[in-house]
């Protein structure tokens, strides 16, 4: 039972609302240029299928596969615009800045399972070699080649750009280096041109092509079919290299772990965190890749109790800032507790003795007016403890049982000395604490002297 709403507005759809938010980006002009290309990369998809279907060729097919994963990687692009677009919400609070890191690791692994998908059609076909033509192969290479290359170059893919430079080369990608040094090294002028670090997409398309190329030449020279297949398998070991550093680098940043280029420049502005004046202990800390770019941290903090909050917050902030974009700092004060004597008499029946008698101890504020000969108390104005710990008999009450011997430092305690028959009842005897009184035992039959038998007699 509730309140009735007459006029409710129906809930939208998942198909409304993808389209809501399409309208979205679509109304940003940026957004019509990726939207051309992602027109243009699905009639030339459309082409290299028909023509990977009429030559019979898998390794145009694998080829081919690049030029759907542009296609993705232009999707990306365009989640990355209409992240930039939407503000945090209640539900998203840390922002949509997600979605893109999920569309990068989507993209790679569907690309990965392309060529996995790739390899099992090559090893059926090693079994049963077919013919390929190659009327259309050599123009389906250069098709695919231009529009990759131009679709790389001409649309700034945010999200793939920074996963391609942030992510370890790939195995590709150093061997092209290697290569690279040995011809500056005879050449020093191409140093310029062979960039340390290759773009790993334009690589892998020039790759492709030249591995496509070589197996035209080879078909048309020898008709050795085989050597397709051989290139299939090449474009999928590549395609597979080069897109396996960049789904674990994504799937990472997913799974909330710290960037190990980070860790060290965490540790240093912690250190100086814990430095800070105020700051007692800094802890949970937790320190995460949001997105691309963007890092996010939570921390505990520690201050004294005559600290200032504000201000401790807004040192650890600025510390923090420099290197966390999104910061959570909780701070609460030292919460130690000044431990106390507990006067309450135990229970009668918890030692099960007869004559036992509780004597309160006196408490911590007539510390001043004792006069201790033993022991020497604990100063008031000395600091508790920063950490209590529960240690067993902390807060056990003190029994003391009655003796009517008068103590020499006067604490107003009757302690003397018991006869035997009563000692046997009590069940412990207490040590004297004057000079001239022995140790007594808790026995009838044993003598209150030393040096004499059971009979009184001395002994020889």
């Amino acid at each position: 039972k509730g309140t009735i709403h007459l006029f409710r507005k129906s809930q939208r759809s998942l198909f409304g609302k993808l389209t809501h938010e399409f309208r979205l980006v679509a109304a940003d002009r940026r957004s019509w240029k990726i939207l051309l290309f992602g027109a243009i990369n699905l009639i030339c998809i459309g082409f290299l299928l028909m023509w990977c279907s009429s030559t019979n060729s898998i390794a145009l097919t694998a080829y081919t596969y690049l030029t759907i994963f542009d296609l993705f990687s232009l999707v990306t692009c365009l989640i990355s615009y209409w992240v930039m677009m939407k503000k945090p919400s209640p539900v998203y609070s840390f922002g949509f800045e997600r979605f893109e890191v999920l569309a990068v690791f989507a993209s790679t692994v569907l690309a990965q399972l392309g060529a996995l998908f790739i390899l099992k059609e090559s090893a059926e076909r090693f079994l049963e070699q077919p013919e390929i033509h190659t009327g259309r192969l050599l123009v389906g290479t250069f098709v695919a080649l231009f529009f990759n290359l131009f679709t790389m170059l001409s649309v700034r893919n945010k999200p793939f750009a920074y996963v391609s430079e942030a992510a370890s080369t790939s195995w590709l990608q150093e061997h092209v280096a290697d290569l690279s040094r040995s011809i500056c090294g005879i050449i020093p002028g191409l140093s310029s041109i062979f960039l340390p670090r290759m773009n790993p997409f334009v690589l892998i398309d020039i790759a492709g092509a030249l591995a496509l190329c070589i197996t035209y030449m080879l078909i048309e020279i020898n008709n050795y079919f085989a050597v397709d297949t051989a290139s299939a398998i090449a474009i999928a070991l590549m395609t597979f290299g080069t897109m396996y550093p960049m789904s674990v680098y994504s799937g990472k940043v997913l799974l909330q772990t710290t960037p190990p280029h980070v860790i060290g420049q965490l540790d240093k502005l912690l250190r100086e965190v814990s430095t800070l004046d105020g700051v007692l202990e800094v802890r949970n800390e937790h320190f995460w890749t949001l997105g691309f770019g963007t890092l996010a941290g939570s921390v505990h903090v520690r201050i004294r109790r005559d600290a200032n909050e504000q201000m401790v917050l807004a040192h650890v902030t600025n510390r923090l800032y420099t290197l966390v974009s999104t910061l959570t700092v909780q701070i609460f004060k030292d919460d130690w507790i000044r431990p106390t004597l507990s006067s309450v008499p135990i229970a009668n029946n918890i030692l099960n003795l007869s004559d036992h008698h509780v004597i309160p101890m006196p408490s911590l504020k007539a510390a001043d007016n004792l006069n201790p000969v033993t022991s020497t108390p604990a100063k008031p104005s000395s600091p508790p403890p920063e950490f209590s710990f529960n240690t067993p008999g902390k807060n056990v009450n003190p029994v003391i049982l009655l003796n009517t011997q008068t103590r020499p430092y006067g604490l107003g305690f009757n302690h003397g000395s018991a006869p035997y028959s009563s000692v046997l009842n009590q069940g412990f005897g207490i040590p004297g604490m004057g000079a001239t009184q022995g140790f007594r035992t808790g026995f009838t039959n044993v003598p209150s002297r030393y040096g004499t038998n059971a009979r009184g007699q001395p002994r020889p």
